[in-house]
């Protein structure tokens, strides 16, 4: 059996916090213990509430922050052992800003050619050919590679954040909310642009969003994260569909409903996020659970098959799937 392009190895990150100049110094676990697979050719989808650690994995990916404990193995290649060019012929970014992601001061042409600039790959000539091919490819004109940032709408600006993560021909790229910051009518471009170069350049995605309809649509696998652990994963059709985590489950409730007197969707969930700082005991999640009993709090579960390939980090999986 081949292995997979990316392996995330029981990955931990802990950092060192203040809450106040003279206040003693505490420990936040960004991420605790997270172990994934990402095939060659497929698209992992990571969500999650905004602060659950799905950025601060992404980083560690990216070789832009290193894990507490654990590690990150891309092409079979431990991440942090690798010098920062290898490491980005091997992965890299889209953000989610076009706004700030690019230099305003650069022309798209230099933006796009910079990293066959850094690696020393090629002549002028050459470089230049290689950002009009790429210009093409995301759908871009050879009248932008003149242009400045300043110069295009936000979807242009994230054609070019994809051209230049694309000019190096990575093995993988690490898509960061990649269109929560563009117009609803342009996100459906940027994402069939993306599945379109994944299909022709062979590409692998890890693809993190907060948006269950984008994950669904792009992802072959899904993992759900909650408190820097991986409480459920599985196919899309499993895990959205007939989730077995409350957890996802609430997620799924959360949705807005385009529909004229449905009012705001009602999750059901006790109480609110826990402090990072000071996390539940047992099952992160058992104080804002409807299923909880005195077992949540005393005993983590597992991420344990609940059928199949799909798995739950729940003493009643079985149960939340009904």
């Amino acid at each position: 059996m081949t292995a997979p392009l990316l392996q995330i190895r029981d990955v931990v990150r802990r950092f060192g916090v203040r809450r106040g100049v003279f206040a003693p110094r505490r420990t936040l676990t960004a991420v605790a213990g997270v172990s994934l697979d990402l095939p060659r050719g497929e698209v992992l989808g990571l969500v999650g509430e905004s602060g659950c650690g799905k950025s601060t994995l992404a980083r560690i990916v990216l070789g832009l922050d290193k894990p507490t404990e654990g590690e990150v193995l891309i092409d079979g290649r431990p991440v942090a052992s690798l010098h920062r060019l290898e490491r980005s012929r091997l992965v890299q970014p889209v953000f989610q800003d076009p706004y700030s992601s690019l230099n305003p001061r650069r022309s798209v042409e230099a933006i796009i050619g910079q990293p066959l600039l850094v690696h020393g790959e090629g002549t002028p000539a050459e470089r230049r050919d290689r950002v009009a091919e790429m210009l093409g490819l995301v759908g871009l004109g050879p009248r932008h590679a003149a242009a400045y940032p300043s110069q295009l709408s936000g979807g242009q600006r994230q054609r070019v954040a994809i051209a230049r993560a694309l000019i190096l021909r990575p093995a993988l790229v690490v898509c960061d909310e990649p269109t929560s910051a563009l117009d609803v009518s342009v996100q459906a471009q940027i994402l069939n642009l993306l599945m379109e170069l994944r299909a022709r350049l062979g590409l692998s995605y890890l693809f993190i969003s907060h948006n269950l309809a984008v994950v669904q649509l792009v992802a072959s696998r899904v993992a759900v994260m909650y408190l820097g652990r991986v409480v459920e994963e599985g196919d899309p059709e499993t895990v959205l569909r007939t989730p077995a985590h409350p957890y996802t489950r609430a997620l799924l409730a959360s949705v807005l409903q385009p529909r004229p007197g449905r009012g705001l969707p009602d999750p059901q969930l006790a109480g609110s996020f826990p402090n990072p700082l000071e996390p539940p005991s047992g099952c992160a999640f058992h104080p804002r659970c409807p299923l909880a009993v005195p077992r949540c709090a005393a005993e983590r579960p597992g991420l344990d098959p609940a059928t199949g390939e799909h798995r739950a980090a729940c003493h009643f999986a079985a149960l939340a799937e009904t």
